[in-house]
């Protein structure tokens, strides 16, 4: 109750400034006041402020009890190990090729008729275009019949 009161209040005030802001002909910054001052009474009647109270009784409460119990730092502790535990079996799997690997590499290993690799198509030269009057691209021409173009 006295939460929504004073939400009540601080928006009455924003949109009196608002008003005499408007008052001397500035009309877009007496707008943008009043968008601003009308939110602490939407977030009243949303209920978000309270949330945002118990939100923040929570996280305070918590924060004293990871300073002054232990067991929230043996439970910290556990967590941790849960981590490294899952990394090294991670890295563990790495290394050790499971009974599908090993099947695959002893099959890869046996000697047997490869797949022959496909043979590549060779390319056709391109087409020739009339050439310009006056200009020699026989240096050109070299060049690329020596690269096989």
């Amino acid at each position: 109750m006295f939460t929504t009161t004073v939400c009540a209040a601080l928006s009455a005030a924003g949109l009196a400034v608002a008003l005499l802001t408007a008052y001397r002909r500035r009309f877009r910054r007496a707008t943008k006041i009043a968008a601003v001052s009308l939110l602490p009474v939407g977030l009243a009647m949303a209920g978000l402020v309270t949330m945002g109270r118990k939100v923040g009784t929570a996280v305070g409460e918590w924060a004293a009890d990871l300073v002054l119990k232990p067991t929230v730092w043996a439970g910290f502790a556990v967590l941790a190990l849960s981590v490294v535990l899952y990394l090294a079996s991670r890295i563990g799997a790495g290394r050790a090729p499971d009974r599908a690997g090993r099947k695959a590499a002893r099959r890869a290993a046996q000697p047997g008729p490869k797949a022959a690799a496909p043979a590549l198509e060779p390319t056709r030269a391109p087409a020739r275009r009339a050439e310009p009057a006056g200009e020699d691209f026989s240096d050109i021409e070299a060049i690329l019949k020596k690269h096989g173009i």
